[in-house]
């Protein structure tokens, strides 16, 4: 029998292995803290005072007695800000992901992924037992191969859904929303959207790409996290109020899993009904952007039109991705290198995040040695 340290071995070899790491005083420029609001004031003070209305944890599963008045505020919140009639939040964006997708799908059905679609996304998939078929990033003649070959295959009672993020997370660039909706409409096919690095960022509000691109109600499942713009942690969905219904009663992620702790529902609510909206929000998101701008200027030919706040340095091997991300943490930048199978062999790279929590100095000393670590 192959002994764990054996495979240990293995990935050390090829450059693979992973360990934690203590925090270390650097510039995080690897975060998904886009609006800086994780450790704003204005949050840890509102997240303080619910904490000593709620307490610290929910007790329970949401179906027993862990369901809090602020998990129900919460859920109003999102689905009036996604534009659905319900929502529905989960511990977390991998369990709201592999819950929805194996509570909506069956081995009747067809789920059809965009290739670059997280590994919680493909999960789900997996799980669900549902008959799966991917098609290249955001090759829209492929999708539209596989949603002909769906309706010739399917039945009458057969649920065909495709699945793709709005903003990859390891690559930064968006999706072709429109043409999905397009050619999903045209199918019959159903639709899931994860937005978890739109959220925030992009559209009215910080509503995401779909709703920038004017396709919000094409989409059937809004998905995403609370982890990243937001600030705090968890996943959602939001949908027709039939589908969430559905969830509650089918998404094994949900209905056995521990609450989270209503003072962090509380904390999302108040982000999304009184930062997001507001003027607050307006410059949180206008300063992200100018830091990308900053930094695109600085160095055109790395990040020529960054699409969000995610900027991809592909450097090839796991081994010069390790090196470049050992010598940037020497420099004091925090950027670790991101390998096999987070992404595919041979595009090894850093995947650099700006934060409205940044200061023009902190971008322009990134391009300095950014430019230092390409020529080394």
């Amino acid at each position: 029998m192959r002994s764990p340290a054996q495979e240990l071995a293995d990935l050390e070899a090829a450059s693979l292995r992973r360990r934690l790491r203590a925090p270390v005083v650097a510039r995080n420029f690897s975060g998904n803290d886009y609006l800086g609001l994780a450790n704003s004031e204005e949050l840890k003070a509102v997240f303080q005072d619910a904490i000593s209305r709620y307490g610290v944890g929910a007790t329970a599963a949401r179906l027993v007695c862990g369901t809090h008045a602020p998990h129900l505020a919460l859920e109003a919140a999102l689905a009036e800000f996604k534009g659905t009639e319900a929502g529905l939040s989960f511990s977390s964006g991998y369990a709201a992901a592999v819950g929805t997708l194996s509570a909506i799908l069956s081995s009747d059905d067809i789920v059809i992924l965009d290739k670059l679609s997280h590994a919680s996304l493909v999960d789900g998939a997996r799980l669900s037992g549902a008959k799966l078929r991917v098609f290249h990033h955001n090759d829209m003649e492929k999708l539209a191969s596989h949603l002909r070959w769906a309706n010739q295959v399917r039945t009458v009672d057969t649920r065909v859904l495709v699945v793709t993020e709005s903003v990859f997370s390891m690559d930064g660039d968006t999706a072709p929303l429109a043409e999905i909706v397009r050619l999903k409409n045209e199918t019959d096919a159903l639709l899931l959207v994860d937005e978890a690095h739109a959220l925030g960022v992009l559209g009215r509000d910080g509503r995401g790409l779909a709703d920038a691109l004017g396709v919000a109600d094409g989409v059937d499942f809004h998905f995403g996290t609370l982890s990243k713009a937001v600030g705090v942690s968890g996943g959602y969905v939001c949908a027709s109020q039939d589908w969430i219904d559905l969830l509650i009663n089918k998404a094994r992620s949900f209905i056995y899993s521990t609450a989270p702790p209503p003072a962090v529902a509380a904390t999302a609510a108040y982000v999304l009904q009184e930062i997001f909206p507001r003027p607050a929000g307006a410059a949180l998101r206008e300063r992200l952007w100018e830091h990308l701008r900053a930094l695109a200027t600085a160095l055109p030919e790395m990040f020529p039109a960054p699409q969000s706040a995610i900027l991809p340095l592909i450097l090839g091997s796991e081994q010069a991705a390790l090196n470049a991300s050992q010598w940037l943490l020497e420099q004091g930048f925090l950027i670790p290198a991101i390998r096999y199978p987070t992404v595919a062999r041979g595009a090894a790279r850093l995947r650099i995040t700006l934060s409205a929590a940044h200061e023009p100095s902190d971008v322009a000393a990134l391009a300095t040695v950014l430019t230092q670590t390409v020529r080394a």
